[in-house]
């Protein structure tokens, strides 16, 4: 005669047995695992969508529409707000072209890039380089008739000088 255990442990292999058969408990798991969100509350959806809960009750409530709950709560059907955010998504307003370089383009004579570069190694100031540039009447990058320490050092530190052939 089977112990009490063995009793036991036979009763619920059968009614695990006759669970998955039906597919009730297999079907039920299989059903849990696809469960998507269907609406959200106002918390969670101002949370979604980076929002004070002041700010959607003020601007998104009144254009979408919920669900009134038997206790006085609104529920947002997630479709909702998928419908809201498609009409008020836009295009990126910048393309691959319009990711250059913003502002006048330095154009400065590659003969004068080398002169400012051999003479600085050479252990002239700034200063110097600067002074010797408008003495001799040479035109900065942007057309000006001055040359400044600081734009000698902004010629120095760029890394290969654009040309006036480059910058088209």
């Amino acid at each position: 005669m089977p112990s009490r255990r063995q009793r036991r442990r036979a009763a619920a292999q059968h009614r695990h047995a006759s669970a998955t058969q039906g597919g009730h408990v297999d079907g039920e798991l299989e059903l849990a695992e696809r469960v998507e969100r269907l609406a959200y509350t106002r918390a969670q959806a101002a949370e979604a969508l980076g929002i004070s809960l002041a700010t959607l009750d003020r601007r998104v409530v009144p254009v979408i529409a919920t669900v009134a709950t038997e206790w006085g709560g609104r529920l947002i059907p997630v479709s909702e707000l998928e419908r809201y955010l498609a009409e008020r998504s836009q295009q990126p307003r910048a393309s691959s072209k319009a990711l250059r370089r913003l502002g006048r383009k330095a154009s400065v004579a590659p003969e004068l890039v080398t002169r400012i570069k051999t003479e600085h190694a050479n252990g002239s100031s700034l200063g110097e380089i600067a002074r010797g540039l408008n003495a001799d009447g040479a035109r900065t990058a942007q057309g000006g008739r001055q040359w400044w320490p600081s734009t000698v050092r902004s010629v120095l530190a760029r890394p290969n000088p654009p040309t006036s052939a480059q910058s088209g």
